[in-house]
C-alpha cells in the first residue's frame, strides 16, 4: 500500500475515533450537570471539609481541564473563557500555574453557578467543534480520553463531598427524593476463596484506557492466601464495635490509634446511635443501618483494626487483581441509580463477591510506583505519580463510581485516615 494510502488510513481511524469520543464526551459531561441538577445554588456553593470541594469548583475544575490540556494547546485562535479561572480552578498542577488554596474553595461565591454551567457550555462547544471536524491530533485526542476519565472522577467526588456537606446540616436533607430502598436480601456466611499464587502478572495489559500508575504490567510473587467472598457486613462490623473495637489499642496501628483518639471515632463516618438503634446518614436521608449490607466510610485505620480482631488481614492489591475479572452491568456501580451499597447475592459456588461497586476496598498495600513505571511528560505527569507516598491502594470502586471508568487494574489512594468516601473492606488471609 502506497504512503500515501496509509495515512489516510490513519485519518480515518483517528476520525471514528474522534467520532467515538464526541458522543462519549457529550454523556459523560451531560452526566455530570444532571448529577449537579438535585442541588440549590447554595448548596453547590459550599465546602464542608478542606478535603472536599464544592460542586460549583467540579463543575468548573473538569471544564477548566479541557480547556487548559486541549482548547489551549490545539486551537491557535482559542480564546480563553475567562483570565482569572486559570487560577480559581487549577487543582494541583504546578507546572500550569499558581491555584487557589484548595481549603478556601468553598469562599468563591464568585463566579455564580450560571456562570460556570455557561462556562462548560462555551468550552464543550468548541471542543466538540474540533473533534466533529477531526482537526485533533492522535495525542490531543488521548487527552480528551484521560480528561473524560477524570471527569468520571470527579462525578464520585461530586457525591461524595454532597454526602459529607449534607451530613453537616441539621434538618438531614437527601439529594433526591427519590431513590429506591435497597433490596431485601438475607445475608449470606462469607467462605473462604484459594487464590492464585507463586508469580503472576499484574498491572494494566497495555489495551484500551490505563491511568499511568496502573503500568507497566509486571511480575509479582504471590503467597498462598485466601480471600472472602464478600465485603464485610455492617453486623459484622457492629460485633467488632461491640467487643470494644474502638477501645483496643492493640488492635490499631499507632498512627491509626492517633486519629481514634484525636477525632472521637466510636463508629464508622454517617452513623448516629438513637436510643434504639444505629442510623446512618446516606444520599436517601437518614436511615436504620441494615446488616447484611456492606459497611462503608471507615478508614484505612479501622479496617485494619477490624481485620485484626477478626484474625485475617487486608488483602494486598496484586491478591485482589488476581481474584478480579472486570465489572459488568450487574455491579452496583453509579449506572444502577441506586447509589447505596447492597447486600452480597447468593450464588452458589460463585466465586468472590461485590468486587466491583457497593464499596472501595482498602488494601494492606502502600501506594506506590510499579517497577518501570514512569510519569507523563509534562504537566500532565503530575496527575498521579506525585502522591505516591503516605497513601494505601483502594479497589473496586463503590456504588458511585461509573462503569465505563472503572476496570480490575485500578489503583485508586487515598490517606489512612480518610473516611468520607464509600470505603469498606473484604478480608484475606495466610494460606
Amino acid at each position: 500500500m502506497p504512503n500515501s494510502d496509509l495515512k489516510r488510513v490513519d485519518a480515518k481511524a483517528v476520525a471514528l475515533d474522534a467520532e467515538a469520543l464526541a458522543a462519549r464526551f457529550r454523556d459523560v459531561r451531560g452526566r455530570t450537570t444532571a448529577l449537579a441538577a438535585p442541588l440549590s445554588p447554595e448548596d453547590c456553593a459550599v465546602q464542608s471539609m478542606e478535603d472536599a470541594s464544592p460542586t460549583k469548583w467540579h463543575l468548573a475544575h473538569t471544564t477548566w481541564f479541557f480547556e487548559t490540556f486541549v482548547l489551549e494547546g490545539s486551537e491557535p485562535e482559542y480564546r480563553v473563557f475567562d483570565d482569572s479561572f486559570r487560577v480559581l480552578f487549577n487543582s494541583y498542577y504546578n507546572a500550569v500555574g499558581e491555584q487557589h488554596p484548595r481549603p478556601r474553595r468553598g469562599m468563591l461565591t464568585r463566579p455564580a453557578l450560571s456562570e460556570v454551567l455557561r462556562y462548560r457550555e462555551s468550552v464543550d462547544a468548541a471542543l466538540l467543534r474540533q473533534l466533529e471536524a477531526g482537526s485533533f491530533s492522535t495525542e490531543s485526542l488521548g487527552v480528551v480520553e484521560l480528561g473524560l476519565h477524570h471527569e468520571q472522577q470527579h462525578q464520585e467526588l461530586i457525591l461524595t463531598d454532597v454526602l459529607h456537606l449534607l451530613s453537616c446540616n441539621p434538618q438531614r436533607p437527601a439529594y433526591r427524593d427519590d431513590l429506591e430502598p435497597s433490596p431485601a436480601r438475607e445475608p449470606i456466611p462469607s467462605v473462604w476463596h484459594r487464590g492464585a499464587e507463586g508469580i503472576q502478572s499484574i498491572g494494566h495489559p497495555g489495551v484500551g484506557f490505563g491511568f499511568d500508575n496502573e503500568g507497566p504490567r509486571h511480575k509479582v510473587l504471590v503467597a498462598p492466601h485466601e480471600v472472602a467472598s464478600r465485603l464485610v457486613s455492617n453486623a459484622e462490623y457492629l460485633e467488632f464495635m461491640e467487643d470494644g473495637g474502638y477501645e483496643r489499642p492493640e488492635l490499631w496501628l499507632s498512627e491509626g490509634w492517633t486519629h481514634r483518639q484525636r477525632e472521637g471515632w466510636e463508629a464508622p463516618l454517617y452513623w448516629e446511635r438513637n436510643e434504639e438503634s444505629w442510623q446512618a446518614f446516606g444520599l436517601a436521608g437518614l436511615q436504620g443501618v441494615i446488616p447484611s449490607e456492606p459497611v462503608v466510610h471507615v478508614s484505612f485505620f479501622e479496617a485494619d483494626a477490624y481485620a485484626r480482631w477478626s484474625g485475617a488481614r487486608l488483602p494486598l492489591e496484586s491478591e485482589w487483581e488476581l481474584a478480579a475479572r472486570e465489572p459488568g452491568p450487574q455491579d452496583n456501580l453509579l449506572d444502577i441509580g441506586r447509589l447505596h451499597p447492597v447486600a452480597a447475592p447468593s450464588r452458589a459456588g460463585a466465586g468472590p463477591l461485590q468486587l466491583f461497586g457497593d464499596a472501595w476496598e482498602w488494601t494492606g498495600s502502600p501506594y506506590h510506583a510499579y517497577p518501570g513505571y514512569r510519569p507523563n511528560p509534562g504537566a500532565l505527569g503530575e496527575y498521579n505519580g506525585k502522591f505516591m507516598s503516605n497513601q494505601y491502594v483502594l479497589r473496586g470502586g463503590s456504588c458511585v463510581t461509573p462503569l465505563g471508568h472503572i476496570r480490575a487494574s485500578y489503583r485508586n489512594f487515598f490517606p489512612g485516615h480518610a473516611r468520607w468516601q464509600w470505603s469498606g473492606l473484604r478480608l484475606a488471609r495466610d494460606a
